[in-house]
């Protein structure tokens, strides 16, 4: 077990390590947010280009975080060689912990920062307990971060204090054997003070581990991380500065301005004919008014009358619709998805338009495919069960085909290939582990009832198919 002084600096190790990646982090989560950096501005800007340029905010962030997290939900967990009518006990465990819903805000943190976590421990009851945890508050430090699955040690903070601020904050270390609570307060002096600890008793194939998983889809080989909306941050600020630069042009220049050249103002007089003057001392000028009712004269012969054009708004348009594309791109996002345009596709064509799309979800789901069955491996071990690294789980299919193609395949699949109808409800889109269990406990009730119908039509029907025998015969009239 480590010396307090070796477990005080694992937690000044984790602070300093979150810290380094804290710049990163919370610019990610302030653009989620829709504070983004202003546009370009002169320095001379008024009040009115300022609130311009609030409103020049248009956030595609969000929709690029979602749009693939909501193609993935886990909806189920196979043993290797479990019958297709059995329920792993650690699913059972999932439902408890309302994983349904809860799985979806650890994907989506995993998508923006590019990594998150979740913790497993015994609950209350025995029970085990699966919590999330976001990278703004959780690090974990790895022999090989690459590579290896649980990590060395994880520390997760009530709150970051900000640097050179003197806060007082909750810690807590997660090693191989236990869980220690710090209070912790950074400033001109660090103290570091241990206020309780527990034995976890999380275990793997019988090895006392972390007991803290990580989600990361694009971790290189380096340990190093990204997140699919920090690439995206220069494309999001030149779509605001386009949309910036288009409500300026339209507030200021979308529309005809009339000109007057050669004609002597018209003062404005009292009642008597005299001149009215301004708080300056200069005499007040009559508004020229124009509309469609009016005819324009002027007295003087050389007066000229003019337009000048209003700014055209298409190239602007066309700019941040150039911008959309290339958030579109880099993200493997579909362009209609970002663009909002109709797109009136047959259910093949929309397949291929999204193709993109759906090769990321797989990647994705490949990635936190096997931290989820890590997880699950976590909660059986505190149930006791044997660790089986051929356990995977399933993902709902949430790909753009109609159902009736799919049950149409599906159907072809057990007449053609002789593939078990049962082991083919799964694959339905839209259908979770629990509707599965309840139309396999329903089929076997059914065929319950039909065999015991069919034996007792059979057991009808022996008596009067039986033969007559010669006793029969002689005692008959």
């Amino acid at each position: 077990m480590p010396t307090d002084r070796g477990l005080r600096s694992l937690v000044t190790r984790g602070f300093a390590q979150m810290r380094a990646d804290w710049d990163r982090i919370e610019k990610v989560d302030r653009y989620l947010r829709g504070h983004h950096d202003d546009p370009y501005m002169p320095s001379t800007a008024t009040a009115e280009y300022r609130r311009l340029a609030r409103r020049a905010v248009t956030n595609f962030l969000p929709l690029i975080v979602s749009t693939p997290a909501q193609a993935m939900a886990v909806s189920g967990y196979r043993h290797a060689g479990a019958s297709s009518d059995a329920v792993a006990p650690e699913w059972r465990v999932w439902q408890r912990n309302r994983m349904d819903s809860r799985q979806h805000p650890i994907h989506r943190a995993a998508l923006q920062y590019g990594a998150a976590y979740v913790v497993v421990l015994p609950g209350e009851d025995g029970q085990p307990e699966i919590r999330g945890a976001s990278p703004r508050q959780m690090y974990a430090e790895y022999d090989d971060p690459a590579n290896d699955a649980m990590p060395l040690w994880a520390l997760q903070v009530e709150r970051l204090p900000h640097p050179g601020a003197q806060e007082t904050t909750r810690a807590w270390l997660y090693t191989a054997t236990h869980i220690y609570e710090y209070s912790v307060t950074l400033g001109a002096e660090d103290s570091i003070t241990e206020t309780a600890r527990v034995e976890h008793g999380v275990t793997l194939d019988g090895t006392p581990v972390c007991p803290v998983v990580r989600f990361a889809q694009d971790i290189d080989l380096e340990g190093r991380v990204t997140g699919v909306v920090w690439p995206l941050i220069p494309v999001q600020d030149r779509v605001n500065q386009t949309v910036f630069d288009l409500l300026v042009a339209q507030t200021f220049g979308s529309f005809k301005v009339r000109t007057i050249t050669g004609m002597a103002p018209e003062i404005e007089t009292d009642a008597d004919g005299n001149p009215i003057y301004d708080e300056n001392g200069r005499p007040k000028v009559r508004p020229i008014r124009a509309d469609a009712s009016r005819f324009m004269v002027a007295p003087d012969p050389d007066t000229r009358f003019g337009t000048l054009d209003e700014t055209p708004l298409e190239g602007f348009l066309s700019a941040i619709e150039a911008g959309v594309r290339q958030m579109s791109v880099i993200s493997q996002t579909p362009p209609h998805y970002l663009l909002g345009s109709i797109v009136n596709l047959s259910a093949e064509a929309l397949a291929a338009a999204e193709s993109a799309l759906t090769r990321a979800v797989h990647e994705y789901q490949n990635s936190y495919g096997e931290s989820w069955e890590l997880v699950l491996a976590l909660a059986g071990a505190l149930l006791g069960q044997p660790y089986d690294r051929e356990a995977q789980v399933t993902w709902m299919d949430h790909e753009s085909r109609s159902l009736a193609q799919t049950v149409d395949a599906l159907g072809k699949a057990v007449q053609m290939l002789q593939v078990p109808p049962r082991e083919l409800w799964s694959k339905i889109p839209g259908v979770t582990e629990g509707d599965v269990e309840r139309w396999k406990a329903t089929a076997d009730e059914q065929d319950t009832m039909m065999r015991m119908a069919e034996r007792m039509a059979e057991a009808l029907r022996r008596p009067s198919m039986k033969e007559p025998t010669d006793e029969d015969r002689s005692t008959a009239p």
